[in-house]
């Protein structure tokens, strides 16, 4: 049997253990050395507070705790620890100092010192504010010249840096209370944070305009520190919320379920015949390959369009230009009245461009459109947000604009992962101030970055043993299941057009190959087995061309899910993120007098990976529906699927 720790989110590691924490009228979290979700009652002040070591290539070098010392009271309390930090020729060493007081001050101070030369392009202190409960809200900033400015949070996802030379931000919390940040140790500045899915705004040092990587020499001692403090009386001491969440759906404002594909596999290997089978039953919309110029890309497009015409579908297709685009365009061309694709769209992007200049796309326009003048242009970026935001493409060039998501830019906790998925809405709602009516076109989404388009020098292979960069062990796990059921959401009620997820199959896919796993001590996948993800999109799939209605979870971190609506019936999945069992009340006007609930969850993982095709023939257990809500105890990041109306 697999063990559960595997079962929920890939790794027997446990999940860092959580310190509820008071300071007077505050609440909040410590973990890991971080605070987290630093409330007044209802109302989330600070989501995070941190410090940060970033390698020469923004890689974040993790830091291992020591003499944690928790000292706490009702409204009171004080933490220290050490924070060792190591990696490759990097070793740094802080001292942090935690304190709250019941007058609602926190202070968080770090004392560190280089205990070896190297590079770095950040040390420091990270604060971020949440999206929710700042977004176009007004702020007051102290700069480090000792003027103020009087500003706003940006309600669109902002391509420059909102607030620079920072030493204090501060905001209303609730009428008459105001809630102020200070900086000392290092000049501040403000980075609008879902530009790269992350649902904050983060407050960093050192500031963006200087000079990196910097040189770091060993001895080098480094102190900062901030302090959270409150003006005004609160209106009441913060109480905790109930445990149950609530989930409604409204019947109004529905948009269409978006187009869902999956990427080709990287490893390179074809399809079977039984991986091809499992594959259909998703409904898949398209299947995405990457053609690299730099290479021989034929056995790649070949590869494809026989994976593509054996699943019905057809192919989306990312060609990167050089500069000798015209020519590589040609010889595709050829390549292309060879093999025959059924193409749905062409995604343009070049290889010294994060985000594709004019010239590419006209100039791919008129040499693809010869092949199939249907197959739509998309083109944009092929990383992150921030890129597109920052060189805005021109509309009336495009059919469609594009860009990539993965949620582990900058964290990489499942706390994270949840908090970032519900990024996607910002964004879309963001994209569409310059795009207008263009669809946009996410692809693809991945667990982790497929590579770094921001190092500033060669990355080293991973040691022996280790997974690659580009691969998350919770991609078998219920929690790789949960993620993605809450990313589809957020992106499916925006209304984007077309969503392009991980792979087929492999430790990057939806299902494991008939060969396993490459490390089966690291990823521990069954060979053969499908994910607990393969069936969300199963679910999708069996739901394609539905109306997705918009659904609101009351503690969206800790359960949330996407309803759908087609020819009179209701489908609505819903996922646990707690490693406990979660309650969960679903609001019950129009689900008729009976539904159909089916879980996927430890209970029947086994069955649900191992034979899935006998997991989904059955429409789960029946369950009336008497009085206005329907109540369930979700077990830890366990699915439900409930059916009404047939």
């Amino acid at each position: 049997m697999t063990p559960k720790n595997v079962l929920y989110y890939g790794t027997e590691e446990p999940l860092p253990e959580r310190t509820p924490l008071r300071a007077g009228p505050l609440e909040m979290i410590f973990e890991r050395g971080d605070l987290r979700y630093i409330r007044l009652g209802g109302n989330e002040i600070l989501r995070r507070v941190y410090v940060a070591i970033r390698d020469r290539n923004w890689g974040t070098v993790a830091g291992a705790l020591s003499n944690l010392s928790i000292r706490k009271s009702e409204d009171e309390f004080e933490i220290r620890y050490e924070s060792d930090h190591r990696q490759g020729e990097i070793h740094f060493r802080w001292s942090g100092t935690i304190t709250g007081a019941r007058d609602g001050m926190v202070t968080f101070s770090m004392d560190g010192k280089a205990l070896t030369s190297f590079l770095r392009n950040r040390i420091g202190f990270c604060v971020l504010h949440p999206i929710r409960e700042c977004a176009g809200r007004p702020c007051t900033v102290e700069k480090a010249d000792g003027s103020t400015e009087r500003g706003v949070f940006p309600r669109y996802v902002a391509s420059d840096q909102p607030f620079l030379d920072i030493r204090a931000i501060s905001h209303e919390v609730e009428p008459g209370v105001t809630a102020e940040v200070r900086f000392s140790g290092e000049v501040f500045e403000m980075e609008d944070h879902r530009n790269w899915c992350d649902a904050s705004y983060k407050t960093y040092g050192t500031p963006l305009r200087l000079p990196f990587p910097v040189e770091v020499k060993a001895g080098t001692e480094i102190r900062q520190s901030v302090r959270l403090s409150l003006c005004g009386k609160p209106a009441a001491r913060a109480t905790g919320r109930g445990d149950a969440v609530e989930f409604t759906i409204a019947r109004e404002k529905a948009a269409p379920l978006p187009r869902i594909g999956l990427s080709s596999a990287s490893h390179g290997q074809p399809l079977s015949s039984r991986e091809i089978a499992l594959l259909k039953v998703l409904n898949l919309a398209h299947l995405r390959v990457d053609l690299n110029f730099s290479a021989d890309y034929d056995a790649a497009l070949r590869r494809a369009t026989s994976e593509s015409k054996a699943l019905g579908v057809p192919l989306e297709v990312a060609v990167t230009l050089s500069d000798s685009g015209q020519t590589e365009l040609e010889a595709l061309l050829g390549r292309l009245r060879q093999v025959e694709p059924r193409v749905v769209r062409w995604l343009i992007f070049h290889a010294s461009e994060k985000s594709t200049p004019p010239k590419w796309v006209r100039l791919a326009r008129d040499r693809l459109s010869k092949y199939d003048p249907r197959a739509r242009i998309a083109s944009g970026t092929n990383v992150y947000f921030t890129e597109l935001n920052r060189d805005r493409p021109h509309p009336s060039l495009l059919d469609e604009a594009c860009f990539s998501v993965n949620p582990q830019v900058h964290a990489f906790d499942n706390a994270s992962l949840v908090e970032n998925a519900a990024t996607g809405a910002s964004i879309v709602e963001s994209a569409r101030q310059f795009l207008g009516r263009v669809p946009i076109v996410v692809s693809p989404v991945t667990f982790k970055p497929r590579f770094n388009p921001d190092a500033t020098g060669p990355e080293p292979p991973p040691a022996p043993g280790e997974l690659p960069p580009q691969v998350d062990p919770r991609q078998m796990s219920l929690f790789g299941a949960a993620w993605t059921l809450a990313s589809v959401k957020y992106f499916a009620e925006s209304g984007v057009a077309s969503l392009t997820y991980f792979e087929t199959t492999g430790w990057r896919g939806v299902m494991e190959t008939a060969a396993g796993s490459p490390l089966p001590e690291r990823f521990r996948s069954r060979p053969g087995a499908v994910f607990p993800m393969y069936h969300v999109f199963a679910d999708l799939g069996e739901f394609t061309g539905a109306e997705v209605l918009p659904a609101q979870s009351s503690l969206p971190l800790a359960a949330d899910g996407l309803a759908l609506r087609k020819d009179g019936r209701l489908r609505i999945l819903l996922a646990s993120f707690s490693p406990e069992p979660q309650p969960l009340r679903l609001r019950a006007e129009g689900l008729g007098r009976r539904v159909w609930v089916e879980r996927l969850d430890e209970t029947i993982f086994e069955q649900a990976t191992s034979s899935s095709d006998a997991f989904r023939a059955g429409h789960g257990e029946p369950l009336e529906v008497t009085g206005h809500w329907l109540e369930f105890l979700l077990r830890p990041f366990g699915i439900l699927r409930i059916d009404s109306g047939g």
